[in-house]
């Protein structure tokens, strides 16, 4: 079952539209999914400045 998605804008430059454009027609990839890929891998680069719950390995640690 596919999860709901969100709708938004963003702006891209002309070159990384060409390249989408490109790779969707060379893997017929949807451009959507590359797009949601590349900002899970920020989201991932940037975890540690999100907020979340300790793990269970560093929980005891503050003793």
């Amino acid at each position: 079952m596919a999860r709901k998605k969100i709708s938004t804008t963003i702006y891209i430059t002309p070159e990384q539209n060409e390249r989408l454009k490109l790779l969707h027609e060379r893997t017929k990839v949807p451009v959507a999914v590359y797009i949601r890929e590349g900002i899970d891998l920020v989201l991932e680069r940037h975890a540690a400045e999100l907020p979340g719950q300790l793990s269970l390995a560093g929980a005891g640690d503050n003793k």
